[in-house]
């Protein structure tokens, strides 16, 4: 077989097709002398909640930020407990540390990797561990939705909130809504490799609740009601203008290259039918936005260096999970608490995915997977 290379992500490619925008959109910004919290800003947060189908839209500088303070702004108490799940990476569980809480794992489906709805209701059933539990982070794991409604039924049933992670699923749907949308407030990422990413980094809470929208607001700049009036201690974490242009320009493309991804994703999962390796499964009565195309092998290792080694860029989204990661070790979780994620971890293998990959391109990574299968 011939080498070719096939980046995993290329950033580059997206940036040239939308390069007069972005720069008219960026010297703007500029031109006008206001980089914090003016008018893109607002506009973006407009924009961006009317896409989700919500009230609000709060910009905040990071997704991690975003999940801290929606936490905050929902009424968590110093030392409460948050679920969410293990087979992601650091930031949900540092916002949850952030925001002064304790988080804890729960299991997820094999198939779509998110939170497992019984093992949730098994936690709480159980009486949960130390401290109360406040709050519910379902993640929407690598562009396919949680299943929010029994998640919801649990928690409404718990007197729990539910912060949806919506960080990697930018546009995804739950049974005709948009992810973010469901709960008690959505969390993005605008990480620049996300769908939606901005030139650095950003982040948004949105919500339909006036009161955690008018909180959100304050606790973002130092619980300032107006300058220099604060009612409450907050941070500093605000979405700049010259990010909030930039989102802007991309937003009106979102639904086309989420369109693109999909379309790829059929492709190779076509093109992958039949061989040793488990291909994304899709919810029914819902989409997915293939932030991620991650497929599951016990031979991930191997065939990982197999691709590299003819120009395939990869990656593992993640190699270990948060319940057996060293910064939480004091939580007290051991090999084999949570099986699932474990497997998962270990199996999963993330293959190149952006709206710009051409079809040959991903002909060409096919084909190395069946030369792999067939060696």
């Amino acid at each position: 077989m011939r080498t070719r290379q096939v980046p995993f992500f290329d950033l580059t490619a997206q940036y040239l097709t939308i390069r007069e925008e972005i720069d008219a959109a960026m010297s703007a910004v500029l031109r006008s002398g206001r980089f914090i919290l003016g008018e893109e800003v607002a506009a973006f947060e407009r924009e961006f909640a009317a896409y989700c189908g919500t009230a609000h839209g709060v910009g905040v500088a990071s997704g991690t930020e975003a999940l801290q303070l929606a936490l905050m702004a929902c009424g968590l108490r110093p030392l409460d407990s948050v679920i969410t799940v293990a087979n992601v990476s650091a930031p949900t569980a540092a916002a949850i540390v952030s925001a002064g809480a304790r988080p804890v794992f729960v299991d997820v489906d094999l198939d779509t990797h998110t939170m497992d709805p019984r093992k949730l209701e098994e936690y709480l059933r159980r009486g949960g561990g130390p401290g109360g539990v406040s709050a519910v982070i379902p993640v929407h794991l690598y562009g396919q939705p949680a299943d929010m409604d029994p998640i919801l039924h649990v928690a409404r049933e718990h007197g729990l909130r539910v912060i949806e992670d919506a960080c990697q699923a930018h546009g995804t749907e739950y049974k005709g809504r948009r992810v973010g949308s469901i709960g008690d407030a959505g969390c993005f990422s605008f990480y620049p490799t996300k769908n939606l990413g901005a030139y650095g980094d950003g982040g948004m809470v949105v919500t339909n609740d006036d009161a955690v929208a008018a909180e959100l607001r304050m606790l973002r700049s130092y619980g300032e009601t107006v300058k220099y009036r604060n009612s409450m201690h907050g941070i500093n974490s605000r979405l700049d203008e010259i990010q909030a242009a930039v989102l802007r320009v991309k937003l009106r493309h979102l639904d086309r290259w989420n369109s693109v991804r999909h379309f790829h994703a059929t492709l190779y999962s076509g093109r992958l039918k039949g061989l040793d390796l488990e291909t994304p499964v899709e919810r029914r009565d819902a989409s997915h936005i293939y932030h991620l195309y991650v497929v599951r092998t016990a031979k991930r290792e191997s065939l990982q260096v197999w691709l590299g080694e003819r120009g395939i860029g990869t990656s593992i989204h993640y190699p270990l999970p948060l319940h057996l990661q060293q910064a939480y070790e004091e939580l007290g979780y051991r090999k084999g608490d949570l099986p699932v994620t474990e497997r998962c971890c270990h199996e999963v293998l993330s293959l190149p995915m952006y709206p710009e990959l051409s079809g040959e391109a991903i002909e060409y990574v096919c084909d190395a997977i069946r030369a792999f299968e067939a060696s």
